[in-house]
């Protein structure tokens, strides 16, 4: 794969204490943290990895691009050739790694590329890593790899994934753990809460409902629409990333949650009634379309976040904040990604696909 970098003088680089590496820092999340890393500290050299695949986009990070201490690389984690001659000739001290296949739709379809790209693609990462080195891995995983649970789950609660995403994810982590376990290489494990904002692909349900809305489109809802998830603001999680960073310790797990938990149907209900001017049930289910549901939809994800809040770190943004200040950039960024549209269409269930044969 053919890499594309921004120029910098030697002059530059040689001034800066330490360099980070951030892996998929075009995508949803880790833009908003590649552009905190920049801002907060600019005597480090923030390199961006990502190979651009259909949901990121360099649009999410102009603020900084012309930053003496950013760097945009475009490559693939799963190229290990690529991936080791960056550790052998850059002097990384941190990595986060965000890089990943997400979309859990999309995972019952495709779920060897998942594996692939999360679980191979992290074992490329963390192995050149720890032959070079580095002094903290952190990686990005997600609160789906407890599975359906009724009561908070803890750092030591069982994994339970019950799709081809949280199984990848799941594996992911096992194979950092495995590391820390095995050479005391150190490090660091992250599971957050559902997470929404600025700059995510609209292929998720809040930035998906949102544009059809703003599109005068109906929400589609999968299955009852009773599904329950924790959703933590874009900013809110980005500074737990910064207290990990700063604060975590080598060999650990943390949760990264919130208590506020809507469930899809009320998700929808409360967007149209924002941006509709809607507020009676029977106008409310007019903008709302009931389709196939997954072959498996966990019900709720309710994490206990004390261990990292013992940190120092809370969620500070409120949800009527939080989704104000998100449907008003994609009133002005729906197009940040070419060909967004297909994300709005309902993406089939296999289930039913395999029935239609």
């Amino acid at each position: 794969m053919s890499v594309v970098e921004l120029p910098h003088p030697k002059s530059e680089l040689s001034q800066f204490t330490k360099t980070i590496l951030v892996t998929g820092g075009a995508g949803f999340i880790a833009s908003h943290v590649v552009i905190s890393l920049v801002e907060t500290y600019p005597d480090w050299l923030i390199i961006n990895l990502d190979k651009l695949d259909y949901c990121a986009s360099l649009k999410n990070l102009t603020c900084i691009e012309q930053k003496a201490n950013y760097r945009f690389i475009q490559s693939d984690i799963c190229d290990s050739y690529f991936i080791k001659h960056l550790f052998g000739t850059e002097k990384i001290d941190i990595v986060l790694h965000f890089a990943a296949q997400t979309h859990v739709d999309h995972s019952f379809w495709f779920s060897s590329e998942f594996m692939h790209v999360n679980a191979y693609g992290t074992h490329v990462l963390v192995k050149a890593a720890h032959e070079a080195g580095v002094e903290k891995f952190i990686y990005a995983s997600t609160d789906e790899v407890y599975g359906d649970s009724i009561d908070e789950v803890f750092e030591s609660s069982p994994r339970k994934p019950t799709n081809p995403y949280a199984a990848s994810k799941a594996a992911a982590e096992q194979t950092v753990l495995s590391f820390w376990e095995k050479y005391k290489f150190p490090v660091i494990v992250t599971r957050s809460s559902n997470v929404y904002g600025p700059h995510q692909f609209p292929e998720k349900v809040i930035p998906r409902f949102i544009s059809l809305l703003q599109l005068n489109r109906k929400c589609f809802i999968h299955g009852s629409g009773l599904q329950a998830r924790n959703f933590l603001f874009a900013s809110d999680v980005t500074e737990a990333f910064l207290t990990v960073l700063e604060k975590g310790v080598p060999g650990e797990i943390y949760n990264m949650g919130t208590r506020f938990e809507l469930s899809v149907i009320q998700l929808a209900r409360e967007l149209i009634k924002l941006i509709k001017n809607i507020s009676t049930e029977s106008e409310m289910h007019d903008w709302m379309d009931f389709v196939n549901d997954r072959p498996y939809n966990d019900l709720r994800y309710p994490m206990n976040s004390e261990k990292l809040e013992r940190l120092g770190w809370r969620p500070k943004v409120s949800w009527k904040e939080g989704i104000r200040r998100t449907i008003d950039w994609y009133s002005e960024n729906l197009h940040n990604w070419p060909n967004c549209e297909k994300a709005l269409e309902p993406f089939p269930s296999p289930c039913a696909e395999n029935e239609a044969l």
